[in-house]
């Protein structure tokens, strides 16, 4: 008796086994054939690059994310949980141009936002170019190309593979969040106009605007957007991750009496203008109405071939480096991002389906404490007083080796020394870094300093290497200052705001998300470069990596390919 009952339940067991084997075999099957549906490439790639998001802030500020937005890309999506910048300076150029070009600045040649040119004898801007005129807009602002950047980009990939079929198209309200990604030959580039409050671009990509950026632009969105106050989305009582309402440690508008919320909008435009648009969360909704309307107008994404559209929402980083970490006005930021992305996901998927995009989002930098705030709970930081320091140094050298302009320019903590003066005195170009190494080497703040030609030489540690892959032979100084932890070279954030910059991880450790065609939900915490984004998305497309590229495939991060 006791036998048969063992037996039975034996059965059943077994019983219950090949039925859960059979649902997991038809569940692998469905997956299977759900996946053979898929198309062999996505319709459309949507570049998503967050200016000045650390990573952090996916979970720091989660409280306020619904769930179709941050929520849904992390539920849905893969993460990579530590994708770093592995090079100095962390800015917004570099980085732009780091995601889409799968290469350092040692390569790409993009060093900084601005660097010293020696071949002019003055300090050039990333995109600037003189040959080219707005279209658009008019002045400094519309004279843009992206004519200094060296090596190709994946957009750039794209089109030459295609013949120009497939379409790419960069939008930010920064020219060179713009510019970069959309490479040398797209469709076309469009960047914010903060004298008109309009989409503007230059003549390097077209001569006229098409008709459906005139009347994007004929609505004057900006208008409606700065004509209420800025409140908070949520109850203000519930921001609670940093500093409450009006704290320190940060910058008011120009013009405004109180630092604090509400922002009467309205009252700041006449001291701001069209500025001031870039410098709240609107901006970001701005940008995400002309993404969607260049989306239909262009007809992305339902092609022949594959489209890339590349967005870059810039407010967050106007938004950090005027409010700071702390402050509410930075959750709010993006308390609102989070909804504009709901927003742009719910689009994709009416007009598309998710699963013919493939989406993947970042950062080009992140932020540090202001340093005030970290003083006054005893964590070191400061300011690198830098004012007069290229006069300072040019006298100590004129000291040793005679009277000149051997300090050429000062930019990005690096100096530029007059090598043509070191020949004509008949000195030793060593001789002239060594000393200003010695020099600065005690200032206050200062890590290390480093000389190109060493740093060339040998990269001994991350730091080291970071340094190296953030020069470029031809548009980098001799002399390279690393700076401690917590410390930055930017007066204006000393005591309210923040900044960005350096090779330490609140500035170089971003999110890195991947969502929709063939992307499987999951994360990993294996050490990422920023780098590997251009060749995964090349390596997808079945096109050409970037020139210049020196990053790796992320292949394990599909169902299917």
């Amino acid at each position: 008796m006791l036998t048969r009952i063992v037996l039975n339940k034996n059965i059943n067991n077994l019983r219950k086994w090949l039925i859960a084997l059979e649902l997991m075999l038809l569940a692998l099957y469905s997956n299977a054939q759900q996946i053979s549906r898929l198309p062999n490439k996505p319709k459309l790639v949507i570049g998503i690059v967050v200016d000045q998001m650390r990573y952090d802030y996916l979970f720091r500020y989660s409280d306020k994310f619904n769930s179709n937005g941050f929520a849904k890309l992390l539920k849905n999506g893969f993460i990579f949980r530590n994708a770093q910048y592995p090079y100095v300076p962390t800015y917004t150029g570099p980085g732009h141009a780091a995601i889409y070009t799968g290469a350092t600045p040692s390569n790409n040649g993009i060093i900084a936002n601005d660097w010293y040119e020696r071949s002019l004898n003055k300090s050039v801007y990333v995109t600037e170019d003189t040959t080219v005129q707005g279209v658009g807009g008019s002045g400094k602002e519309s004279q843009m190309s992206p004519r200094r950047l060296l090596s190709t980009t994946v957009t750039d990939e794209l089109r030459l593979a295609t013949n120009k079929k497939s379409k790419v198209i960069g939008i930010a309200l920064k020219d060179r969040g713009s510019i970069l990604p959309a490479g040398h030959i797209p469709n076309a580039a469009y960047w914010y106009d903060s004298q008109s409050g309009n989409w503007i671009t230059s003549d390097y990509y077209m001569g006229d605007l098409p008709k459906w950026v005139k009347y994007f632009n004929e609505q004057k969105l900006a208008d409606k957007y700065l004509s209420k106050p800025w409140i908070t989305l949520y109850d203000i009582s519930t921001y609670t991750n940093g500093l409450p309402n009006g704290a320190p440690y940060r910058n008011a508008y120009k013009g405004e009496a109180e630092n604090r919320f509400p922002h009467n909008l309205p009252a700041l435009i006449e001291a701001n203008g069209y500025e001031l648009l870039k410098k709240t969360p609107f901006g970001n909704s701005m940008t995400l109405d002309f993404a969607i309307a260049a989306i239909k107008a262009e007809n992305l994404g339902k092609n022949q071939n594959t489209d890339f559209l590349a967005i870059s929402f810039s407010s967050t980083d106007y938004v950090g480096h005027q409010f700071g970490i702390q402050s509410i006005e930075v959750q709010d930021t993006y308390a609102r991002l989070d909804k504009e992305l709901e927003r742009l996901l719910a689009f994709i998927d009416q007009y598309i389906g998710a699963e013919n995009v493939l989406l993947f989002l970042t950062a080009d930098h992140g932020a540090v404490e202001t340093p005030a705030y970290m003083q006054s709970m005893n964590i070191p930081g400061g300011i690198f007083k830098s004012k007069g320091i290229k006069k300072e140094l040019n006298n100590h050298i004129s000291s040793l080796f005679g009277d000149g302009k051997w300090i050429l320019d000062y930019e990005n903590l690096q100096f530029y020394l007059n090598t043509q003066l070191a020949k004509e005195k008949k000195v030793n170009i060593a001789e002239i870094e060594n000393a200003c190494i010695t020099f600065l080497q005690s200032r206050e703040g200062v890590y290390k300093v480093y000389s190109s030609e060493a740093l060339s030489i040998t990269a001994n540690d991350y730091y080291n290497t970071a340094l190296k892959k953030g020069l470029h032979p031809l548009r980098s100084g001799n002399i390279a200052i690393q700076l401690l932890p917590g410390w930055f070279d930017a007066d204006y954030a000393a005591t309210g705001g923040t900044t960005h910059g350096s090779g330490y991880s609140y500035d170089t450790h971003v999110p890195l998300i991947w969502y929709g065609w063939k992307v499987k939900a999951g994360s990993s915490g294996d050490k990422v470069s920023i780098t590997d984004i251009a060749p995964t998305v090349a390596d997808i497309l079945n096109i050409s990596y970037p020139n210049g590229t020196n990053g790796s495939v992320l292949s394990d991060i599909f169902l299917h390919k």
